[in-house]
């Protein structure tokens, strides 16, 4: 915790190095994000997609800070179940707010911590997908912040949003965990190529990925509405 910078909140391995005062405190770190990203409205600065594969790679470090586990899948398995339990609480949560808050949200005046243009996005991403956008929006941040919501919104059977729910939750988190994991170990041991020293370049690409398809979206639709008008 010493020398904090604010840019620290943007970089993922500062959540996964997260101590006080020598007690490691990462995995929780990593969890509370991850349910924050839906349950809390954090999703449009906090590292999601980032943060998953990265910890894929310092999983043993992660699951260390809870129990020490010799064999290496079971480590990357319980990471990778741990987070997808994160991300269906996170989500419950955010359909629970949608279905009691969702006339406030729509006359709620935009802030840093909230934009109605992101919701309405949200809502007509939605639309277009149905159940099948709670998965799509586990791999776009800011939809997979108001995706939740919507669905609670719109009254989404909740059996149906709880299935899709749990099967986004466990793709996501599964993915993007054993992903950062095996390629971290296959390219070190058949190119010697260290993805830990890589860390900032591998953030920007999967930035660029997790973003471009959201900036699209949103300069399309803007060119429609001043066509529109």
């Amino acid at each position: 915790m010493n020398d904090f910078d604010w840019k620290n909140l943007i970089d993922p391995l500062f959540y996964i190095h997260f101590d006080v005062n020598g007690i490691k405190l990462g995995i929780y770190i990593v969890l509370f994000i991850v349910f924050a990203e839906t349950g809390l409205f954090a999703g449009f600065f906090l590292p999601g997609d980032s943060l998953l594969f990265l910890a894929g790679i310092y999983s043993r470090e992660l699951i260390e800070n809870i129990l020490i586990i010799e064999n290496d899948f079971l480590n990357v398995l319980l990471l990778a179940t741990l987070v997808a339990l994160s991300g269906i609480l996170g989500n419950i949560v955010g359909y629970w707010f949608g279905s009691k808050s969702g006339y406030y949200l729509y006359n709620k005046e935009d802030s840093f911590w909230f934009k109605k243009k992101y919701l309405v996005q949200s809502k007509d991403f939605f639309e277009k997908y149905g159940g099948k956008a709670i998965i799509f929006a586990r791999f776009l941040p800011i939809f997979r912040t108001f995706a939740p919501i919507v669905a609670g919104i719109v009254s989404m059977d909740k059996n149906k949003f709880m299935f899709y729910n749990i099967l986004s939750s466990f793709i996501w988190s599964f993915t993007l965990i054993f992903a950062g994991h095996y390629l971290y170990g296959f390219l070190l041991e058949n190119y010697e190529i260290d993805l830990k020293k890589h860390i900032e370049l591998i953030v920007l690409i999967l930035v660029a990925i997790t973003i471009l398809p959201v900036i699209y979206k949103f300069s399309k639709k803007s060119k429609t509405q001043d066509l529109e008008n």
